[in-house]
């Protein structure tokens, strides 16, 4: 895709895709946005429509139809509920690619948060990495504290303000640090051989999921392939709206990776494994890169897929360890349980833990408010689906809250309650914990 030509990302669409959607209205219910407005706009049918008309020439690109575009979360809800299997995340990303390309939501703040994430951060692993040890050092020197204390906020832009106190606590060491680059079964030949992905915010942030997964992986018999520095998988520039640096990022990623060896390229972040599982539609026009990316899809598998695939060893009871000892609950990522179709997988890894039982929660499928960076772009939407997801959380009185995508375990921990004693877990992270108990 070249910026020097003209682009029209939806009509350039297979034109089947564009004309799914039967407008039966089985969406409506399952989509948070026309559940809080009612306004047919605000649907997944009505959103189609909308893609339907531009692709037909019938309606221009304007503001508000970028508007329209990034209200809507991307949770993939409706795709669960359609019975005519709408490819919506496709629609979905190639209307926000056209807003995009024709620059109708311009503005010189969000021109310049573009540049500084999707073309920078997000495009180089190194930048990131330094961002975050400089935002680690600020936070563990107890500067955080000071200038909050200080009032020094007050002079920051109200939309950085009003984000600070939720900024995720970055890990003390980044996954190459805590993972080498191959790691096997000791004592036994392995199993398996599989890629493991350690994302570009999951590594900042959650580096112990990925140590956490690597063991799991190594316990039921797979020797792990750990590539450095990998950097984002392009989740992030595709889902706003930026197919090419997208389709950038699956290159490098590909080319990290020796696919052909691999039984199984493995990711523990939900809404990354949604993205890596298109590889091949992403890069289908690429004839370096597409048989490849077709192979990738076919060995991409989220890390509960995997372990039940394979079959895990479930643990054993350690020494000190007794029946229901804690209760757990489960909140469904968006894109694991939509975007991928897994539900039952992480359930089935919890319910193998001894001393753990599962509580269901209310409406345990439906969006916490994270998607991607939509708590940013629409904070009050946001907000009021998170409200509503830790209240169904804290109903159940489980002391955990397991959910398998970053995003998620964020928002969920900043919107538990200050007092409250539950803490947020990745289904994999409990198993590696189970597998260590079993040792003493």
């Amino acid at each position: 895709m070249s910026s020097n030509r003209p682009l029209r990302y939806l009509s350039d669409l297979d034109y089947s895709v564009v004309q799914q959607c039967m407008h039966c209205g089985m969406c409506l219910p399952s989509c948070p946005t026309y559940l809080e407005t009612g306004k047919e706009r605000n649907s997944p049918r009505g959103r189609i429509a909308l893609m339907r008309a531009i692709a037909d020439g019938d309606l221009e690109v304007t503001k508000e139809f970028g508007e329209e575009m990034y209200y809507c979360l991307g949770c993939l809800a409706c795709t669960t509920a359609c019975p005519a299997g709408v490819d919506y995340p496709e629609l979905f990303e190639n209307a926000r690619a056209e807003v995009e390309h024709q620059d109708v939501m311009f503005h010189p703040d969000r021109r310049f948060w573009r540049w500084l994430t999707l073309h920078q951060l997000f495009q180089d692993q190194t930048k990131l990495r330094i961002v975050g040890r400089l935002l680690w050092i600020y936070q563990i020197s107890g500067l955080a504290k000071l200038v909050r204390k200080s009032g020094l906020l007050r002079l920051a832009p109200a939309n950085l303000r009003e984000l600070e106190p939720s900024t995720p606590k970055i890990a003390r060491r980044f996954s190459d640090q805590l993972i080498e680059s191959r790691e096997s079964p000791e004592g036994s030949a392995p199993r398996y051989r599989v890629g493991l992905l350690t994302g570009c915010v999951q590594d900042l942030v959650f580096s112990g999921v990925n140590r956490d997964t690597a063991d799991v992986l190594i316990e039921n018999g797979c020797e792990v392939i750990t590539p450095r520095s990998q950097g984002c998988c392009g989740s992030l520039h595709a889902h706003n709206g930026d197919l090419e640096l997208a389709a950038n990022r699956a290159r490098a990623m590909l080319d990290q990776f020796d696919v052909s060896s691999l039984d199984a390229i493995i990711t523990n972040a939900a809404g990354c494994g949604s993205h890596l599982k298109h590889y091949g539609n992403l890069l289908k026009d690429d004839e370096a890169y597409a048989e490849k990316a077709r192979e990738w899809d076919r060995k991409a598998r989220d890390i509960s897929e995997w372990l039940v695939e394979i079959g895990f060893r479930a643990p054993e009871p350690g020494p000190t360890e007794t029946s229901g000892t804690s209760s757990a609950t489960y909140h469904e990522a968006c894109h694991l349980c939509h975007g991928q179709k897994i539900s039952q997988q992480p359930r089935e890894i919890l319910a193998a833990i001894p001393g753990l039982e599962l509580a269901e929660m209310r409406d345990a499928t439906h969006c916490c408010g994270s998607a991607g960076v939509y708590n940013i772009t629409q904070p009050e939407q946001a907000s009021k689906l998170q409200k509503e997801k830790v209240a169904h959380i804290c109903a159940t009185g489980a002391s955990i809250v397991a959910t398998a995508n970053p995003g998620c375990h964020l928002q969920i921990e900043n919107g538990l309650p200050e007092e409250s004693e539950v803490s947020v877990c990745h289904p994999v992270s409990l198993l590696a914990a189970a597998y260590r108990a079993e040792r003493g």
